[in-house]
């Protein structure tokens, strides 16, 4: 089954500095039909616009992955963590009992977000953050493996949770496959251009729910980056 989500359904909210668009409830935006997709609870479109962002707020017991489509944001956290992550690079903080962070856009144009938010194998535990680049030509063709609660995944920055959250760069007219586990849950969005996954049209920012199926298709209607959560 592959449900596609047109981002122009998606809810979402314009605070001036920040623009939102939520592939899930959150916040003021509910729908009880869209409360997550399996573990995977948060999958938020920001645009944040230029010296703007959220102030210090507190989170426990969830796991946070940013992936930067545009610009950068800049990290700071009550653990004493300060990072910046830049365009097609990807952070993560395991929330654990609990931290408190801020995150700005410092600077001189909008940055644009997929913040990816998936629930914890396990609650509780010392809360943690780490950043790392993944050069898009390394995913040229195929999938790559961005962050992991699975052994095996050495290179993929650490969640705690059985997840994976994977990318892809394809080209127009390329094909690419990838096996799943169809008792599981997958979310795929392409951050910029259109795929098609077993033949249903997904466009950029649109969402495409899937699940009871044991490996997809993705052909690339125009040059694309697509995101990829697997969860339980």
């Amino acid at each position: 089954m592959i449900e596609r989500r047109k981002f122009g359904d998606l809810g979402g909210a314009d605070h001036g500095w920040l623009k939102a668009k939520h592939h899930f409830s959150f916040a003021s935006y509910y729908d009880p039909q869209r409360m997550g997709w399996g573990a995977l609870r948060v999958w938020n479109d920001d645009e944040i616009a230029s010296k703007a962002g959220f102030p210090p707020h507190p989170h426990a017991d969830m796991e946070i992955i940013t992936y930067v489509r545009d610009g950068a944001i800049t990290h700071k956290d009550s653990m004493g963590n300060v990072g910046r992550t830049e365009a097609g690079d990807v952070q993560v903080m395991s929330a654990g009992s609990g931290v408190r962070h801020s995150e700005y856009n410092l600077e001189d144009k909008p940055t644009r977000i997929f913040q990816i938010w998936i629930e914890p194998t396990e609650h509780g535990g010392k809360p943690s953050w780490g950043a790392k680049p993944f050069p898009k030509a390394d995913r040229s063709g195929r999938f790559v493996t961005l962050a992991s609660g699975f052994g095996g995944d050495e290179e993929a920055l650490p969640i705690r949770t059985n997840a994976r959250v994977m990318g892809a760069t394809v080209k127009a007219g390329e094909r690419i496959g990838l096996s799943l586990d169809p008792n599981r849950h997958a979310y795929l969005v392409p951050a910029k251009g259109a795929v098609e996954v077993d033949g249903v049209r997904i466009d950029a920012r649109d969402g495409a729910a899937i699940t009871d199926v044991d490996r997809i298709e993705i052909v690339g209607l125009e040059d694309a980056e697509v995101v990829l959560v697997d969860a339980a």
